[in-house]
């Protein structure tokens, strides 16, 4: 499969070139080909480091506004490693490069890993609904280049990239352009030493294959890998079992699960479904397997559905029937 980056081959005969036909016949005979990522992409960075904890988190707020075993629980939740995540709404570009040099610099002082989530792309949830807006493609890659200058040079800052925004791709209007806007976004972001995962979907969405394709289109080839199960639910075997399947076409791309909300696994639904639970805490992984982490925050809602608030709005009550149905 065409790629942007240099790969390897390494087979009984010695190391070969590789071209397009050769990559879908190994595939196809279900031989491994070894991802090679470069530069800042090309060490996991979890696998000795935490992710920063954020002390002006929502879930912090809320922490310290509650009382009894409400603010118990709640500060548990917020004490566990979360993305941030970067919104042009919330962060636009005239303030969004300062606020991820704050991240990147406690984050550093602190000897931990800065994850954020990217999340500002035009025809944002271009199916959805919930989570519209976004900025139109120009002003879009000034917002990603704002990002990665307040990142650059300043510890292991790890970028999730536009949660859903590969797998919406088959329903938006104009597949081809979203999918090199994000091809742009990782090459800038790659420029600036960020580590960078390109969202994947998850596992009830789309095909392995199709995925693989998509990603491949966005860049992913230039970035650390991918990630999987943002925002979704479905439980770590049947999520993993994907991911292992995305990275195999990919050639052994390296990935990241999120891990925040699928303690119950997925029930179908993906806006505020009930009866859910939180997932594993952070924790480094094995094999093409960087790390679980907590990408969406677990008390912020999906969106208008199941009685909750605009989606990323804090939903307290949210937050701890997902703890309390984990045993917290």
């Amino acid at each position: 499969m065409q790629s942007s980056h240099t790969r390897r081959w390494e087979l009984a005969a010695g190391v070969v070139a590789a071209a397009v036909a050769v990559s879908v016949v190994l595939h196809l005979l279900g031989v491994s080909l070894p991802f090679w990522p470069a530069g800042a992409q090309s060490s996991n960075p979890f696998s000795s480091s935490r992710v920063y904890v954020d002390p002006q988190s929502q879930a912090r707020q809320a922490a310290d506004a509650a009382s009894g075993d409400d603010a118990t629980v709640l500060r548990r939740v917020a004490d566990t490693p979360t993305a941030i995540w970067l919104t042009p709404e919330a962060w636009p570009q005239q303030q969004v490069e300062a606020h991820v040099r704050r991240i990147a610099t406690a984050a550093r002082d602190a000897d931990r890993v800065a994850l954020l989530v990217v999340y500002g792309i035009a025809d944002r949830d271009c199916q959805g609904g919930e989570s519209a807006g976004g900025l139109p493609p120009d002003a879009y890659r000034d917002w990603v280049g704002a990002v990665a200058d307040g990142a650059r040079g300043i510890g292991t800052t790890v970028a999730v990239l536009e949660p859903d925004a590969v797998a919406d791709a088959g329903q938006c209007a104009d597949a081809d352009s979203r999918l090199a806007l994000l091809h742009d976004a990782v090459d800038t972001l790659a420029d600036a030493h960020v580590t960078t995962y390109v969202d994947g979907g998850h596992s009830d969405w789309v095909d392995p294959e199709e995925m693989a394709s998509r990603l491949e289109r966005a860049g992913v080839g230039d970035a650390r890998g991918f990630a999987t199960n943002v925002s979704f639910y479905a439980d770590d075997a049947r999520e993993r079992a994907y991911a292992e399947a995305v990275s195999q076409v990919l050639g052994g791309s390296h990935y990241v699960i999120d891990t925040g909300r699928n303690g119950n696994g997925s029930d179908g639904d993906w806006c505020n479904p009930p009866g859910r639970a939180l997932g594993r805490t952070p924790a480094a992984g094995d094999g093409s397997l960087d790390a679980f982490l907590w990408i969406k925050p677990p008390g912020e809602s999906d969106g208008t559905c199941n009685g909750g608030p605009p989606a990323g709005q804090w939903w307290a009550e949210r937050a701890l029937d997902l703890a309390r149905a984990a045993g917290w």
